[in-house]
């Protein structure tokens, strides 16, 4: 594997176990970031720190990596809406900067690519 994809591959790891943990570790900000129309907001907290780190186990393994690739972009598509809703109610963030939020979206869409890029089997779409 080149070493290229390696990085990516670590990056996307780091971003989704510690992230994974900090829904344990920090649930109070994960539920306040969720838009008021999500109920069980605090289950849901639970549920996606528990997938971003079976994710993020996932994609050391070959065998389960394009699998756990494809479950980390669906994720990552689920939580879009608290990132919307950070970014339209930058009011109710005080302590996240406005510049923070607006780069947060692009950020959003390169990870979308490299979960992507990182995680494919060559051959394999």
């Amino acid at each position: 594997m080149p070493k290229l994809k390696i990085a990516g591959l670590a990056i996307v790891f780091l971003w989704f176990m510690l992230g994974g943990v900090a829904h344990f570790t920090n649930t109070d900000f994960f539920v306040a970031i969720m838009p008021p129309w999500i109920g069980w907001h605090e289950e849901i907290v639970y549920i996606s720190g528990v997938f971003e780190i079976l994710g993020a186990l996932g994609i050391l393994l070959p065998a389960t990596r394009q699998w756990a690739g494809n479950g980390l972009i669906l994720l990552v598509i689920c939580v879009t809406p608290a990132n919307v809703h950070m970014w339209l109610h930058p009011e109710l963030f005080p302590d996240v900067s406005e510049l923070f939020l607006n780069v947060r979206l692009v950020v959003q869409v390169g990870l979308l690519a490299l979960i992507w890029w990182c995680t494919r089997t060559p051959g394999r779409a």
